[in-house]
């Protein structure tokens, strides 16, 4: 298994530093607002990286924060004269709706800043006794100058980070690029009192290194979150972890793309963010899975109106595949399954796994799951046995549902009795040759929400999504 690390810009051989089990922090969501497609993408592809480690072996500890205060959340807070507290309950909540509706897995632990705030004192206290932190009118700056090697995640000189970085400019910082720790509070903020005597509250990164330390220990198998993460916010967890603790922060270091609106980038500035909220009604939860792990996740993804129609197109012949094999499994003959089948689908299995293993690459992994379908239609086609159409239906749960969650092999909803009756009569009328009565009773049923499917197999029926 190899993982492309940001740290050395090159492809390596994965392994933990504690046996099996595998350490991940993933930047959470800033809560001062719903969160978009692209903060979707970050959070349903390492729910997916989560799944497959699970797969491969490893014992998996996940954690994911949430950062409830910062200057959004304050002024969120005061544009709709809420605490910051109630901006940040009511956006956790719309952000468990939201993956909830994804399928995305939570966290083993989903810390919130506000909840370590003494533990950050505490290591901004540490940074300033050791001299690479410095207090200035009860703002807490780190001293990146400290750090020789500050840059190294980035892989820019400290000469380079200061032309055009994005850094906050201000005058009273020894250095341009030193960062601030702690914030003393302005008026009617919500604040912390400090052992250097000013009230304020933690600066953005000290959370995550304080965090990731306390749930996972000094050194992380895999930190992760979006490209846009880098720099600053990366580079600044590496330079103040390790001055705190002495040890390598994160072994790998993993960032996706961006996602394109058409042929601009989603921007707050030119109104095209996709809000998953909204998309929720629009497009089905497989079919927003399926766009976010179509391409590999260090490329940029393009979203228009046409990518996901042909999503939810995509979706739908994974799912029509599965759901005739279920459907003729009730009637089949009993039997083993055929041994050239289990050798086609172990070779599919194998292909998942080496796509999955070559840095994650579920655009080459999901193509083997049209494979399955395919292989599923030639079966059910020839009628095939009890056996065969069960190995089918386990590789599709292993696969399509448990690690990319594009399928569902739940029970079939039962239907009520006012539509089995509609359904058994128009099998009568048809076989009567009544097909003007039989195509009313399809009308009726698609008014109800219910679409026909006359296979060789017998009435297929669903809902409409």
């Amino acid at each position: 298994m190899q993982f492309y690390n940001t740290l050395g810009r090159k492809k390596e051989e994965f392994y933990t530093v504690d046996g099996n089990h595998a350490k991940i922090y993933v930047c959470g969501p800033t809560v001062y607002n719903y969160i978009h497609i692209g903060n979707a993408r970050v959070f349903v592809f390492f729910d997916v990286m989560r799944r497959y480690l699970r797969q491969a072996g490893y014992e998996v500890t996940y954690v994911q924060n949430f950062t409830d205060v910062d200057d959004r959340l304050i002024e969120a807070a005061k544009t709709t004269s809420e605490s910051v507290e109630q901006v940040a309950e009511r956006y956790i909540d719309a952000y468990f709706q939201d993956m909830d509706h994804l399928g995305v897995e939570r966290a083993d632990v989903h810390p919130r800043a506000t909840e370590h705030v003494p533990e950050m004192i505490e290591a901004i206290q540490q940074l300033l006794a050791d001299g690479y932190a410095y207090e200035v009118a009860g703002d807490v700056y780190y001293r990146t100058k400290r750090k020789t090697d500050y840059g190294k995640l980035s892989q820019q000189t400290v000469a380079d980070l200061k032309i055009g970085a994005r850094v906050e400019v201000n005058d009273q910082k020894e250095d341009p690029l030193d960062f601030a720790l702690w914030k003393a509070s302005k008026p009617g903020e919500i604040s912390w009192e400090t052992p250097w005597g000013m009230p304020g509250r933690p600066g953005w990164h000290i959370e995550c290194s304080v965090m990731a330390k306390k749930y996972l220990g000094d050194t992380l198998d895999i930190h992760a979150g979006g490209v846009d993460l880098c720099f600053p916010h990366h580079e600044n967890e590496i330079a103040q972890s390790e001055a705190l603790t002495g040890q390598p922060f994160a072994r790998y270091w993993l960032h996706n793309g961006f996602i394109q609106m058409g042929d601009q980038k989603m921007a707050k500035s030119l109104g095209n963010v996709k809000r998953v909220v909204d998309l929720r009604s629009e497009y089905s939860a497989p079919a927003i899975r399926y766009f976010l792990l179509s391409v590999h996740y260090r490329q940029p993804i393009t979203f228009t109106k046409q990518v996901m129609e042909q999503a939810e197109a995509a979706v739908e012949r994974l799912q029509t595949a599965v759901n005739n094999v279920q459907h003729l499994l009730k009637q089949a003959e009993p039997g083993d399954v055929k041994p050239v089948l289990t050798e086609k689908l172990e070779r599919l299995s194998n292909k998942v796994k080496a796509a999955m293993n070559d840095d994650l690459n579920t655009a080459n992994a999901i193509s083997v799951l049209f494979e399955a379908a395919k292989l599923a239609n030639e079966e059910v086609a020839q009628q095939a046995n009890q056996g065969s159409l069960q190995a089918i239906i386990d590789w599709f749960s292993l696969y399509g549902e448990t690690l990319f969650g594009l399928v569902e092999l739940s029970e079939a909803e039962i239907l009520d009795h006012e539509i089995e009756m509609l359904i058994e009569k128009r099998q009568q009328a048809r076989a009567n040759r009544n097909y003007q009565e039989a195509d009313q009773i399809r009308d009726e049923l698609a008014a109800k929400g219910i679409l026909l499917e006359d296979t060789p197999q017998g009435v297929r029926w669903k809902r409409k999504s």
